[in-house]
C-alpha cells in the first residue's frame, strides 16, 4: 500500500470527490423520470394524478413500483392498482424515496465493477435497508421507508472508488479482509476521504433529502453527523446487523462479532442489553426473499 503522503491530503479531498462523481455521473445519473418527478414535488401544486403520469411514462419502473407496494414490504389490505393511488395512500415523498430506490439499483448496475460480486453488493445493500426501515418502525421514526432507501445506497460511493480506483481499492478490500470498519479508516488513511463521502456526493445529485445524504454520509461515523444522528445511527446498526447475517454480510460470510459503535445505543435511546439483534436480523430475512425478487431482478 502507497504511503499517505502519496495521495490526497484530506484539504484536497472536496475536489477529488466531485471528480470521482464526475467521472461516473454519465452512467450513474439520475434517468428523466425522477428529474420530473422530483420537480414536481418541489412545485408544491402537482397532484397525485400529476406525478403517477410522469412515472407511468417509464413502464418498467411503473411495473415494479406497483408489485412493489403490493407486496409484504408494505402489507397494504387492499391492493393498490395505479401509481396515483400508490402516491395518495404513501405520501408523495416516499414514493418518490421508492422511485429513487428502485432507479438507482438499475442505474448504477451499469457500473463496471471487477472487484466485488455485484450480487453480494446488492444483497448487503437491500439487507441494511430492510433493517434500518425495521428500526425505524422501531424507534418510531417518521417515514421510516426513507431510511429503507438510506440504507439501501449507503455504499454506492464504494461503487464508484472500485470503478475509478480499482488498483488501490483492491489492496484496501484485500488489507481490510471483510471488515468495513477497517476498510473505512484505511480509505481515509489512503484517499484523504472514504466511500461514505462519496457516496453522500452522489445521493446529492441524485436529489435525495439532506438528512438521507448525511445518513450516507456518516453511516461509519452517526455521532459525528450534525442534523441526522438518528438516521445515521440506523443505518450504522442496520449495516452491522446485516453483516451478523448469513445474507447480507458485505464479505459473503457472517461476522457474528460485527461491534456496533457504543455511541448508537445513546443516540437511538436503546439498551444494548435489551436489544435482540437475533430477532431483527430474522425479521429482515424474513422480508429478503420477495423484495429481493422485485428489487434485483435483472428485467
Amino acid at each position: 500500500m502507497q504511503n499517505i503522503e502519496s495521495h490526497a491530503t484530506r484539504d484536497l479531498a472536496p475536489d477529488l470527490i466531485t471528480e470521482i462523481v464526475d467521472d461516473v455521473s454519465y452512467l450513474v445519473s439520475p434517468p428523466d423520470v425522477c428529474v420530473k418527478v422530483f420537480d414536481l414535488i418541489e412545485s408544491n401544486d402537482a397532484s397525485a394524478r400529476d406525478i403517477g403520469d410522469a412515472i407511468s411514462h417509464d413502464p418498467s419502473l411503473t411495473a415494479r413500483l406497483l408489485r412493489l407496494v403490493n407486496s409484504s414490504f408494505f402489507n397494504f389490505p387492499r391492493r393498490i392498482d395505479t401509481v396515483s393511488r400508490a402516491v395518495t395512500v404513501l405520501g408523495v415523498r416516499e414514493l418518490y424515496s421508492l422511485v429513487i430506490a428502485v432507479s438507482a439499483i438499475r442505474s448504477f448496475s451499469n457500473l463496471p465493477v471487477k472487484l466485488v460480486n455485484i450480487d453480494t453488493f446488492w444483497r448487503h445493500s437491500l439487507y441494511t435497508g430492510l433493517i434500518s426501515r425495521n428500526l425505524g418502525r422501531e424507534c418510531r421514526i417518521l417515514h421510516p421507508e426513507r431510511l429503507f432507501v438510506a440504507g439501501l445506497l449507503h455504499d454506492i460511493g464504494s461503487l464508484a472508488l472500485y470503478t475509478r480506483q480499482p488498483e488501490l481499492m483492491r489492496d484496501l478490500l484485500l488489507v481490510s479482509d471483510g471488515d468495513e470498519a477497517i476498510l473505512h479508516q484505511a480509505e481515509l488513511a489512503e484517499l484523504g476521504f472514504t466511500h461514505a463521502e462519496v457516496g453522500a456526493a452522489l445521493a446529492e445529485r441524485w436529489n435525495l433529502p439532506e438528512a438521507l445524504c448525511e445518513a450516507i454520509r456518516f453511516h461509519h461515523l452517526p455521532a459525528y453527523a450534525a442534523e441526522a444522528r438518528i438516521e445515521a445511527a440506523i443505518v450504522h446498526l442496520g449495516e452491522t446487523l446485516a453483516n451478523r447475517s448469513e445474507i447480507g454480510a458485505f464479505a459473503e460470510t457472517a461476522a457474528p462479532e460485527t461491534p456496533v459503535d457504543p455511541v448508537v445505543w445513546d443516540i437511538l435511546e436503546l439498551k444494548a442489553e435489551d436489544f435482540d439483534a437475533a430477532a431483527v436480523i430474522g425479521e429482515a430475512g424474513n422480508q429478503f426473499t420477495d423484495t429481493a425478487g422485485l428489487l434485483l431482478a435483472r428485467a
